[in-house]
Formats: C-alpha cells, sequence, structure tokens
C-alpha cells in the first residue's frame, strides 16, 4: 500500500472515527490506502516493523493527547530506519503549537486543522508528481461540512460487533471555554440530517447497537436533536445504547417529552459541568445558567432512565480545595449516576495560557500536560484530588459498590465521625485507602472491596452490617463471585430482577446501574 493510515489508540475496543474520514475522503486513492490501528500498550518497534513491512511511500498518523509520547517514539524509528518514507502528522495534538512540538520537528509534514480534503490533496500531488510542499507546516481550511464524504461504510463487520460506534451529526462549539480546543471554533456546522440518519439506519441493519455521539453540544438545536432522538426510539426495542454530550442548562420541553420515553440504560448523557463557582466560570469564559442545570439534572434524574455522568474540573483558575468540595456536594446532592472529577489538562492552543502568570498555573511537560499547582492548590493538593479521582472512580463511578458508597456517603450513622458533606466524607475513604494502597492502579476488586469493609470497621461499624452490605452489592451482579472474607455473611436475599431492556448493547456500568435503584 503507497498510503497508509494509522493511529495508537487508547484501548483496543475504540475505533479512530479520524481515520476513516481520512480514507473515506480520499476519493480514486482509497484502493491504494489501508487503516492501520494500534493500542499504545502495544511496543513501538512491532508498530514501527508492521507499517515498514507495507512498503509505504506516505504514512499518515493522527495524533491526540493520549498516544503523542508513543506517537513520537514509533515516527523515530521509521524515519532512522526508511528515511524516505514521508510522514505526516495531523490530529488535534499536533495542530496548535506546532513549531515547537518535537514530533512536528521529526516528522516530514504537519497537517493542521480538520484535514479531510487537505490530506487527499497531498497524497494525490506527491504520488502523481513525486513533488513535495516546500512549507514543513500546511493549515487546512475548513471543509464544507456538506462536501465530506461518509466514513460510516469504512465501519468493518468486525468494529461493528467488537468495538465503540463513534458518529456526529454536527461539528464546532459555540462556547468558548478556555481549557477546551471547541473554544477556538467559530461556528456549529451540522450534517444533513437525514442523510445521517440513512448512515445511522445502515450500521443499524449491520447490527451496530452502541453509538457513541461525538458532538460537543447535542442538544443546541432542539429541532435537530429531536428528529434524530425520534429516530432512534422508533428503533430502541433493538437494544440501542446513545452516548451524548449534553449542555446542561438546555433542555426544552420537546426533548424532555421524548427523553422519558426512552426505556432505563438506553440513553447516556455526559453532562460539562465542571465547575460549580460562577467567579471560577466566568475566569473561563464559560456560560451556564446554574438555576437551570439544577432543574434539569433534577427532572433527568428524578423522571427518566437516563444515565448521567457530570464532569467537574480539578484546577481551574480561581478554583480551591474548598469551593469545588462545595460544587461536588452541590452535584452529588442531584442524584446524576457518575460525577466525573477530571484534572485540569493544558491542551495545546486553548486560550486558558492567558491565566498562568496571575493564577500561578504550572503544568506537566508531557502528556497528559495536567496541572501541577496554582495559586490556589499546592502539589500536594492536587496530588490528593488526583487520587480522590481515581478511587472515586473505583469506588462509586464503577456502580460495583452502590450500597456499600451510598451508606458511607449518605447514613447518619457516621454524622459524629465526620459531618454530613459527600466531599468530605470521600475524602475520609480516600486518605484511608491511600494509606492501605501503595498505588491507586491494578487494584482487584475484592482487595477493594475488603479495604472498604475493614474502613467501615475503623468507624465504629460492626462487622456484620459492613459485610452484608457488600454482600448485597456483590448480589446486583450475578457474574461475580463472593469473596472468601463475605462468605459468613451470604444472606438469603433474591437476585436482581431481570432487566426490561435488552442487555446486550449495555456497557457494564450501566448493566450494573440498570440492574439496581441507587443514584450513587
Amino acid at each position: 500500500m503507497e498510503i497508509v493510515l494509522c493511529t495508537l489508540n487508547a484501548r483496543y475496543s475504540h475505533a479512530s472515527f479520524g481515520l476513516r474520514y481520512l480514507y473515506a475522503n480520499l476519493r480514486d486513492l482509497k484502493s491504494r490506502a489501508v487503516i492501520k490501528e494500534f493500542t499504545i500498550s502495544q511496543n513501538p518497534k512491532d508498530i514501527a516493523e508492521t507499517l515498514l513491512k507495507l512498503n509505504p511511500k506516505i504514512v499518515g498518523f493522527g495524533v491526540y493527547i493520549w498516544n503523542s509520547s508513543e506517537t513520537l517514539e514509533i515516527i523515530g524509528l521509521i524515519k532512522k530506519i526508511s528515511p524516505h518514507t514521508i510522514v505526516v502528522v495531523g490530529g488535534p495534538e499536533v495542530s496548535f503549537e506546532s513549531e515547537t512540538q518535537t514530533i512536528c520537528k521529526i516528522s516530514d509534514y504537519t497537517l493542521k486543522g480538520e484535514s479531510d480534503f487537505l490530506f487527499y490533496e497531498f497524497c494525490k500531488k506527491y504520488l502523481a508528481s513525486q513533488i513535495l510542499p516546500q512549507e514543513k507546516y500546511l493549515s487546512a481550511e475548513l471543509p464544507k461540512i456538506d462536501m465530506i464524504e461518509s466514513p460510516y461504510p469504512h465501519y468493518s463487520d468486525h468494529d461493528i460487533q467488537t468495538r465503540v460506534i463513534y458518529v456526529e451529526a454536527s461539528r464546532g462549539c459555540p462556547y468558548k471555554c478556555e481549557y477546551c480546543l471547541s473554544s477556538l471554533d467559530q461556528s456549529v456546522r451540522n450534517f444533513n440530517t437525514e442523510k445521517f440518519l440513512t448512515d445511522m439506519q445502515i450500521l443499524i441493519d449491520r447490527g451496530a447497537r452502541q453509538f457513541k455521539f461525538i458532538d460537543r453540544t447535542f442538544n443546541l438545536s432542539p429541532s435537530i436533536s429531536t428528529n434524530i432522538l425520534k429516530f432512534f426510539l422508533a428503533r430502541v426495542d433493538l437494544g440501542l445504547f446513545l452516548h451524548f454530550e449534553m449542555v446542561p442548562d438546555r433542555l426544552p420541553l420537546e426533548l424532555r417529552e421524548l427523553i422519558v420515553q426512552f426505556p432505563k440504560g438506553s440513553l447516556q448523557f455526559e453532562i460539562g459541568v465542571q465547575t460549580w463557582n460562577p467567579a471560577v466560570a466566568k475566569n473561563v469564559s464559560r456560560r451556564q445558567n446554574y438555576t437551570s442545570i439544577v432543574e434539569n439534572i433534577s427532572f433527568l434524574s428524578q423522571n427518566t432512565g437516563v444515565h448521567m455522568h457530570v464532569d467537574l474540573i480539578v484546577g481551574l483558575p480561581g478554583e480551591t480545595l474548598e469551593s469545588f468540595g462545595k460544587g461536588f456536594d452541590a452535584l452529588y446532592a442531584l442524584k446524576p449516576d457518575e460525577v466525573q472529577v477530571g484534572i485540569l489538562k493544558r491542551l495545546k492552543g486553548t486560550p486558558i495560557v492567558r491565566h498562568d502568570q496571575e493564577f500561578e498555573m504550572v503544568y506537566e511537560d508531557t502528556q497528559p500536560f495536567q496541572i501541577l499547582k496554582n495559586r490556589d492548590l499546592s502539589f500536594q493538593d492536587l496530588q490528593l484530588m488526583a487520587k480522590f479521582s481515581k478511587y472515586w472512580d473505583l469506588c462509586a463511578n464503577s456502580g460495583n459498590f452502590p450500597e456499600t458508597i451510598q451508606f458511607i456517603l449518605e447514613s447518619s450513622h457516621f454524622n459524629e465521625a465526620f459531618g454530613t458533606s459527600t466531599f468530605k466524607r470521600f475524602m475520609r475513604l480516600n486518605q484511608y485507602l491511600i494509606e492501605r494502597h501503595s498505588e491507586t492502579h491494578s487494584i482487584a476488586l475484592n482487595t477493594l472491596a475488603e479495604s472498604l469493609y475493614h474502613f467501615m470497621l475503623s468507624l465504629g461499624m460492626s462487622e456484620t452490617d459492613a459485610g452484608l452490605l457488600l454482600v448485597k452489592d456483590y448480589e446486583r451482579d450475578q457474574k461475580r463471585g463472593l469473596p472468601a472474607f463475605l462468605q459468613i455473611y451470604n444472606s438469603k436475599s433474591s437476585r436482581s430482577p431481570k432487566l426490561t431492556h435488552p442487555q446486550s448493547a449495555l456497557p457494564d456500568r450501566q448493566r450494573r446501574r440498570v440492574s439496581g435503584t441507587s443514584n450513587v
């Protein structure tokens, strides 16, 4: 193959949406091109060997924040072993501040921006004439969205059976949140809805059941959103699972009326709140109506079966540990299924750098470019919150211990020990787990359960009450065997009822949520 399109995904279950767009728009060159996907856990030498065996003239790499270091190593190998091979990089991680990046310097060319057409033009010219551009950094004009060829036919049957299927009905974002690359967008551009839904029908006919929309603001246009939701609602009995990113303060009546009709667990909304502090939101140019956010999340929690994944960011300029904790408590009280605690990253090109001096923002120089400290949070504070994020995800967001975590966070039994603040309660557990485990990764489920058991005992809870709570959690998932230390508390309670919505399309976390009743 003369053209190889390559990227390193975070895990095998991910399919590269960007490569499929580039391949779809290679027009007459498609027969001379191939997509090769790897994961960041694979050996760089093995990847370089696989690529060079194809003897390509051009290798195009999709570069993202999660794979930039690994991709840099592979490109270095290719240029040493086969210097005549033309290496082209593109993607969000290299579209800004390109000239300062080592990966761009050692590559032959960098394509900046949406390169659906620019990559084709580059390849066409080189393969036809062997003439290369004099400029090393090439900027793409914003492609006309109605001219972009659909990537969906280039999901293979294997992709559909084993991988997340990414889709988009629009590109761009109208908001200017300074920590996000979408703040650089000039406008929102919508694909033709009728054509998009025709593509979705073809994917469904081929067996696709999980659809992850990457639109930054799916609910921005109620008319488009309702058309898409109506389409999927008519087919939801097939066992569909749909993921959308939603603006938190926009949920008009027409959307509400549709959302309530979806079976529990079939919809997941990723809702970016990011901060509950209006002054911090203003610092990063984020506009949101907190009264509407409370109303909308409460409505979704109380009236629908939507799985809500709500985001908060640690480290925004002006956010203290105290104000973050208050925001965490406020969101938890609204009963989303997950509160995702993220650590601020400095994405290249984002205008958040304007705060570096005033708020003393210091970031890592290597991926994932997280905040190390700032004026209001010390390095130790941020290390503590990074562990808080990991343990919260393992204990609460995972859905593995809903009964136990809800009791720890909400029971009056512990009021005297550490008050009523959800944030402070989990921080106490976080500190206990830090002392008990040297690392936050590779903790077996049963080991974590035993740590939760001993934490409750340390606060004066009886062995029987703590054991029975954990047994209830294990009984919710029939795939899990009861660990030895809980066998003596094995209850006689009946198993959870069968789901009304087909389970086959639901990810594990969502399946565990649907099978129970807890909103922790």
